[in-house]
């Protein structure tokens, strides 16, 4: 079929929505294309600086998940995640994100690296063997490596990540809750979590020096990180201006473009902490 507006004709008989269809197909062809990249090992991390606030200095760089299309375009995660994230496929991706920063750490032995998971890998048996086997085999790397779940992907099963946590922490793995304040972790679950990090959602720090809602509602969240006793990052820093702003209401660390974008190819900084 050609590219343009999805026609009624299109549309296979006895699925009656368009847009149903449309959606189903984009979801088929994004895990064809990451299967396909798995299945070559054409994955990557791209790392983004996370600064230390009123340092200048990166404090741990976040790695995020890459693949190449056929053409050898890089894809970042935004553009297939919602599509496998509840799949075998998303299991698969994480395994494969796990296991470059565990050899990133191994390799870089002054680094701290922070990778994204979902609370469903908990349960999948590669991916607790790529984490323990990256435990076991470098004594340092629980103490460099912060696992990141987000705020939706913790309550789909609080109680499994809970437990996980707690084992894991044991072994001085650190935690952050991502995309804090997008709403789905109820505050009786952030208690019982105990993360050691909490992401401002870019939805509040984006252009936050010219919004007085955002700064109330900003600031109210990091009287909960200081109650909790949580480390506080603010996502998608974009100017100077909202840098100045966060740094002066006590925020710890920021990352975003305005430091510095995600890279294949990063400046791997020694880490002054």
């Amino acid at each position: 079929m050609s590219r343009g507006k999805v026609k009624w004709q299109d549309v296979p008989s006895g699925m009656e929505d368009p847009l149903s269809w449309a959606v189903s197909t984009r979801d088929a062809e994004a895990m064809s294309m990451v299967a396909r990249a798995l299945d070559a090992e054409e994955v990557a991390l791209a790392y983004q600086p996370v600064m230390r606030a009123g340092s200048g200095q990166v404090a741990f760089y976040e790695g995020l998940i890459r693949i190449y299309d056929p053409a050898g375009r890089i894809i970042p995660a935004r553009d297939f995640i919602s599509s496998i994230e509840a799949t075998e496929l998303g299991r698969r991706v994480d395994c494969a994100a796990l296991d470059m920063g565990l050899q990133t750490l191994a390799d870089h032995p002054e680094l701290r690296i922070a990778i994204n998971m979902s609370a469903r890998s908990i349960g999948y048996p590669h991916w607790m063997q790529v984490l323990t086997r990256g435990l076991d085999r470098d004594p340092t790397a629980g103490e460099r490596l912060i696992l990141e779940i987000t705020e939706h992907s913790a309550m789909v099963l609080p109680e499994l990540v809970t437990c996980f946590m707690r084992d894991i922490q044991a072994r001085g793995v650190a935690f952050a809750l991502d995309d804090f304040g997008s709403g789905h972790t109820s505050f009786r679950h952030l208690r019982d979590f105990f993360f050691d990090i909490l992401k401002l959602d870019a939805l509040f720090t984006r252009g936050i020096a010219g919004n007085p809602d955002n700064q109330v509602l900003t600031q109210a969240l990091l009287v909960i990180a200081e109650q909790l006793d949580m480390f506080t990052v603010a996502e998608a820093v974009e100017s100077g201006e909202d840098a100045a702003w966060l740094e002066a209401n006590g925020i710890e660390y920021l990352q975003g473009y305005y430091y510095g974008a995600p890279t294949i190819h990063p400046p791997l900084h020694r880490d002054e902490s």
